[in-house]
Formats: structure tokens, sequence, C-alpha cells
């Protein structure tokens, strides 16, 4: 069987073999090789002890432990150091304006931030200070604190807020019904009553590890990720302790736990026709089909999308085209298609680090990556082409949310796009599907330019390039 570079479907019997992600990162003098694992969030297995640089097992606690005190990242002329928020002199009703580019910059010096959500005006960002930090029209509005460590996901279900952290634990929080600027904790999952109830029984433990037995129905280690099935009234919560649980939200109870991988579980999303995709740092992206199971519903194993030697880090899934995609340590944007029964769709390169998150909205998929750029694709009858590369950020690309923009209209879908670093910025992006492809932005300015004057560079031919098919 051939790779991806030949359009083949993975198998379990034939995994490709790629580099390490501890060798990649020596690529780029600007990031430590003992970066800490809370930074990428993608834990290596257990097999793979060649590369220890990068998967260093201890938990970042505070900033004096983290690689980029001493980074160039992190230097003290910084232009945000002066601001808790900066924005750009450009504004996003400025006819001028770019199709895509940057709107702002919010700043708040306190921690890396590790994840993001938004809905409506209000984007929630949740960092390494164990803080909440809520935003309202570029300027921040209000915040929380949870005592549960490094915040590594959130989702918003109508009025409650789900927070998912380093120590195992999912807190659920709701906004005041007095004050829209307070945030209370009114829960936790598992709910401390289901604990209790469950502990009672002998057989609702779990060997987790040699010698230790745990609750089925919580978390043992750091929650990674969270993702929303609204019309079931489901979530579902990956852990680096292998498992995905499945949850129902309008009692937060357990309702399944899943031992779904051999290694950490470090992306999950809920997905079309009753699919959930995980992906895991043993390499492996897998599919799970909701079925009706008596008076419920259960999940059950439906068959692997991919098997290779480096981490995956990142899934998301385009439902309107019912594309998925998946990001991994080595740079790589894997993608697979409904139409063609979840066959392999093709590559997308542009990233010459570890792509650590990915979102998709409208015909647009987005990448952030180590390299400190978020990639804009756009699908267009199957074929992906780079729009633009988003760069700006001066650390690692960690989460990234979207939301439809006012401006957006049928013949000109624009979207608002969140992009939140290890350099302690979340910045903010105006993204036209519309705009110009990047071979086109170059012939432009190729044009435009007077004679004999040097183009400007605006991507390496890697970046170009198009998604390879069968």
């Amino acid at each position: 069987m051939r790779d991806a570079q030949g359009g083949i479907m993975f198998t379990e019997s034939n995994s490709l073999l790629r580099p390490k992600f501890g060798s990649l990162l020596h690529s780029d003098p600007n990031i430590s090789s003992t970066t800490n694992e809370d930074d990428y969030s993608a834990r290596n297995s257990s097999a793979s002890a060649a590369s220890p640089a990068y998967y260093d097992r201890s938990p970042m606690s505070d900033d004096t432990n983290s690689p980029y005190t001493m980074s160039p990242w992190n230097q003290a002329s910084s232009p945000y150091t002066k601001s808790p928020w900066s924005r750009s002199t450009v504004t996003p009703f400025d006819e001028n304006f770019p199709p895509n580019g940057l709107i702002g910059s919010l700043v708040r010096e306190e921690g890396h931030i590790y994840s993001l959500a938004a809905t409506g005006d209000l984007l929630y960002t949740g960092s390494d200070s164990k803080n909440i930090r809520v935003w309202k029209n570029l300027k921040e509005f209000t915040g929380f604190k949870s005592n549960s460590g490094l915040v590594k996901a959130i989702v918003i279900s109508g009025e409650k807020i789900f927070t998912g952290h380093q120590d195992g634990k999912i807190r659920v929080w709701k906004v005041s019904s007095k004050n829209p600027s307070v945030h209370k904790r009114v829960g936790a999952l598992p709910t401390w009553k289901d604990f209790i109830k469950s502990s009672i029984k002998p057989s609702n433990y779990v060997e987790v590890r040699r010698h230790r037995n745990a609750l089925w129905i919580k978390h043992f280690d750091a929650v990674s990720c969270l993702s929303l099935n609204e019309d079931q009234g489901l979530m579902y919560s990956g852990s680096w302790d292998k498992t995905l649980k499945v949850w129902r939200i309008s009692d937060s109870k357990c309702l399944e736990s899943i031992n779904a991988h051999d290694d950490a579980v470090n992306s999950v999303v809920a997905g079309f026709d009753g699919l959930v995709f995980t992906g895991s740092a043993d390499g492996t992206v897998k599919v799970w089909r909701r079925e009706l199971h008596g008076k419920g519903t259960k999940h059950f194993f439906l068959q692997t999308l991919l098997k290779q030697e480096c981490a995956v880090t990142a899934l998301a899934v385009n439902s309107s085209a019912s594309v998925v995609y998946c990001g991994s340590s080595d740079g790589l944007v894997n993608f697979w298609e409904r139409e063609k029964h979840l066959s392999h769709g093709g590559v997308l390169r542009g990233h010459k680090l570890a792509v650590l998150c990915l979102a998709a909205a409208g015909n647009l998929v987005f990448s952030g990556s180590a390299d400190k750029s978020i990639c804009v694709w756009r699908r267009e009858r199957g074929v992906h082409t780079c729009l633009s590369i988003l760069s700006g950020h001066t650390g690692p690309v960690k989460c990234l949310a979207v939301e439809k923009d006012r401006e957006s209209t049928n013949s000109d879908r624009r979207w608002i796009v969140y992009s939140g670093s290890l350099d302690k910025s979340v910045k903010v992006w105006k993204v036209s599907e519309q705009a110009p492809d990047l071979q086109q932005m170059v012939a432009m300015q190729q044009h435009h330019m007077p004679e004999g004057y040097p183009p400007q560079s605006f991507s390496s031919p890697a970046i170009m390039s198009q998604n390879e098919r069968q």
C-alpha cells in the first residue's frame, strides 16, 4: 500500500512511518528542545520514548517552568507588554480593509492560551493561569477562576459553559441572571451525587494503572478535548487516560466510557450521520457510530481512518461538506470525504512544524501550527487551495475559533477567526471566502509593481501546493 502521497487510505497493517515530533522541533531554533508536553497538548505514546525532549510528563505549573520565559517570544520589548490589549489601526469597516487580515490582538500577560470558545459577541479564553477570560468587542469584559488547573478545552451549550482541565476535571459554569459579568460554577462532571452513588458498587471501578482502580465515570488524567452534539443533547470528552466519555448535557450524567485508544486522546469531534471521530497520540484516527440501544444510545467502533507513527493532534469536521480533517505532529493535514465513503481524500501541506489546531467553517478550513502561522484553505469542487497564511503570532498557534462575520452575505461569506497562542495573545482575523488565493495575489502584486521591483514572497512552494488526490 502507498502512503498518503499516493492518495491511498491508511490501514492498520501498513502504518506510515514519519519523523518523530522531537526531531521536527530542532528545525526551528526558536523552539526549545526541552519543550514541556503541555505546550502542544499531544502526549506521545509510552512506546515512543525516543523523543523525551518533547514528551516530558511533568505538567507546566507556572511561568517559571515555561520554556518560553527565556525565549525570543517573551522579550520585554514586546509592544503588548504596555497594554492589556491592542488593536490594529485598521477597522473591519474600512473600505480598504484587505479581504483576509488582522483586526486586532487581545493580550493579557498571565498565561499561554490553550483554549477558545466563541458565542455571539463573546469570546472565552482559557490559559495555564487557571483563569477563563471573557472578551467583548475586542475588550476584556469579565473573567472567572477555576482551581482545576490549566484550561485545555471550552465548549458552550446554551446557558452552560463547560471547561476541561489538566487535573482531569470538567467544570460547569453559568452566567448570573442578575449580572452578565458574573459567572458561577454550578457543578462538575460527574456530579457529586453520581460520584457517591457509583463509588458504592465495586463493579463501577476499573483498573486504570497497575495496582490502581478508579470509577469509570470519571477521568483520572487531563481532559484534553470536548465536543458537543446539541441535537442529541450529548457532550463528548477525550482524555490523556485514553478514554472517550459520553455525557448527557441535561443532567450531567455519564452515559458511556470507551477505552478508545492505546495512548492519550488529543482530539474529539462530533460529526455527521451520528459519527464521532477521535484522534490520539497513538497515531490513529478512529470513527465511532451512535446507535439506538434499548431506550438510549450506545457508541460502537466503526473503523480506523489513519494509523501512523506520529501523534494525531487535531481534528475538525466540515458538516455541510461532510469532510473530516486531521492534523498531526508532522505538519500535515489529512482529510476524508463522506461522499466517497470516508475514503482518504488527500493531504494539505502548508506547515513546517506540527499542526496543533483545526477549525472548519463554510468552504474554509483553518490550520494552526507550531510554526506560528495559520493556513486558510478553501475547498472548491473537492480541491483545496491555500488562500492565505495568517502571520503575526510569535509563538505556536494552539487553538482556533470561528464565528460568522456580521457583514457576511450569500455572495461574500466572511468569517471572524480567533487564534490563541503560546505567546499569551489572542489574535482576531477577518477572512473572506472570496479572497484571491496566494497564486493570484502574487500575480496581482507583480502586475502592479514597478518594473524591476522585487516582489514580496508570500509563501514557500510547499504552502502553495494543493491537495494530492487518487
